[in-house]
């Protein structure tokens, strides 16, 4: 199967189960919000935030996993592949004892770390030992999900979780109508979690006849994927301090109910952005694969397609969100969070630099050449805390969003793309230019028309943010369109030439 085939098969399917899980949450998180409450909204997401730090616990093997399932499955090394995988599970079996242990403790020290109002400490107390019940019976399930991503059967893997995220969205929904708060929505959600983690690995078993034993536990094969993995875990740490330390930090500094309207900016990006960032795993594996065989000629070529498709559909997203950010609040959520627009933007804009690059990230991680990566996301994720809590003395949850988009933002612009094309022996002026003029020049008259209509005609409800969006897109799809299928290349490149042949 050709890399352009194969990609499209693997982006599409992992979009449609995103469109799924973005419209769920989106939809769902208002709903959320006025059934509960703010106070208890905000609980909702500093607990899920907090146990989300239990990942660091994988200490990146999980990213091993990937890679080296692609590796073994692309030379047909069988006995190794059940050495890495029966390793792996044992691993984390391991880890889901130590998860519970530390949920245990913690469940004593809730009230002494954050500033809960005392008639949600009880209940945040049985959320809190729900989701760390979740997350332990999610690592040695998500060995199997690794499996696939590894086999690049992100159809399976995807498609598998549409029926679960609808289930969880509707069951959520039916609790918090008949009366349900976050014990309800905590139950609810852990046990969605559970049977999608089953079926995947069921799935697993039927795309690669998986031989787990304990006679297949290997303490070598554990060292040869620490190798590999204790920089992967470096930089699971760093994307832990720079993108999930917001909530925790204000709950702690600020108040639990201020976490509300740092969320409701932080997740619109967030939705905006896992675009992007679902699109950019399925370059690990075939990244991981290309250099096994040595074709450096299709790594140069993945990585200006890869970056470019993330440009093309980050950059659009984050003009809407700056353009028509306050009108989507409005309406979403209501006009008395309007003060989340100015956290939107900043999160936005930073984002956007540092996601236009996730194809670069994940090629270093393929290659096994991320050592430098991340040692300075992890730097950067340091200065994302001090600065955090130096800012939030003064701006409050502005501040924390500005100690997150600073450092960001340095490391978008100054490191990344000069280390990316280092490491491929490519020219930083061609891969800046050929991944991302026509995404910016494609996205001008976008931001032209959004800003006149937000001057013209403000949005205030649904039906006329549609509008907007929907006049924006088609506008946006035409000149990309004409981009692909036209005679001339807008600003000297064609897209698909870049996928036939090499850069």
């Amino acid at each position: 199967m050709s890399l352009r085939v194969q990609a499209a098969k693997n982006v599409g399917a992992t979009w449609l189960g995103l469109l799924v899980h973005a419209a769920v949450g989106f939809f769902l998180s208002p709903f959320i919000l006025h059934k509960l409450g703010v106070s208890a909204f905000s609980m909702w997401v500093l607990i899920f935030s907090l146990t989300g730090y239990y990942g660091v616990l994988d200490l990146g093997i999980r990213s091993s996993i990937v890679r080296y399932v692609a590796r073994f499955a692309a030379t047909g090394e069988e006995s190794n592949l059940a050495k890495f995988l029966s390793t792996s599970v044992a691993f984390y079996a391991i880890v889901s004892l130590v998860v519970l242990l530390l949920t245990g403790i913690g469940l004593f020290h809730l009230q002494s770390l954050f500033k809960i109002p005392p008639v949600l400490l009880e209940s945040s107390r049985v959320l809190f030992v729900l989701a760390g019940a979740g997350v332990a019976l999610s690592f040695p399930l998500g060995v199997f999900a690794a499996v696939l991503e590894g086999l690049q059967k992100f159809p399976r893997l995807h498609l598998s979780q549409v029926g679960v995220t609808l289930l969880r969205g509707l069951l959520i929904g039916v609790a918090l109508t008949r009366g349900g708060g976050l014990v309800a929505i905590g139950i609810i959600t852990t046990g969605m979690t559970l049977l999608g983690y089953l079926i995947i690995m069921w799935l697993a078993f039927r795309a690669l006849p998986l031989r787990l034993s304990p006679k297949h536990v290997d303490c070598n094969s554990f060292w040869q994927m620490l190798s590999y993995s204790a920089f992967a875990f470096v930089i699971l740490l760093a994307e832990k301090l720079r993108f999930q330390t917001g909530p925790i930090l204000i709950g702690a500094l600020i108040s639990s109910t201020a976490v509300a309207y740092f969320a409701i900016g932080s997740k619109l990006v967030e939705y905006s952005t896992s675009a992007v960032r679902s699109m950019a795993v399925i370059f690990t594996p075939m990244s991981s694969h290309l250099h096994a065989t040595g074709d450096a000629v299709r790594l140069r070529q993945t990585l200006v397609l890869g970056n470019r498709a993330c440009a093309l559909i980050i950059f659009p997203l984050c003009a809407i969100l700056v353009i028509l950010g306050r009108s989507i609040i409005e309406v979403w959520m209501g006009a008395n969070y309007l003060s989340s627009y100015l956290i939107l933007v900043i999160l936005s804009v930073s984002r956007t630099l540092y996601l236009a690059q996730s194809t670069s990230t994940k090629i270093l991680l393929g290659m096994g050449r991320h050592r430098t990566l991340a040692a300075v996301l992890l730097l950067e994720g340091g200065i994302n805390i001090v600065l955090s809590i130096l800012l939030s003395r003064n701006f409050g949850i502005v501040g924390v969003a500005l100690g997150t988009a600073i450092p960001l933002t340095v490391t978008s612009v100054f490191f990344l793309p000069r280390h990316v094309c280092r490491e491929l022996d490519m020219s930083v002026r061609t891969f800046l230019s050929q991944a991302y003029l026509l995404p910016l020049t494609l996205c001008v008259p976008l931001v032209g028309l959004l800003w006149l209509m937000t001057r013209e005609f403000p949005a205030h409800h649904y039906g006329s943010l549609v509008i907007q969006v929907s006049c924006g897109g088609l506008l946006y799809c035409a000149g990309l369109a004409l981009a692909l299928l036209g005679p001339k290349r807008p600003a000297g490149i064609k897209l698909w030439e870049v996928m036939t042949r090499g850069v």
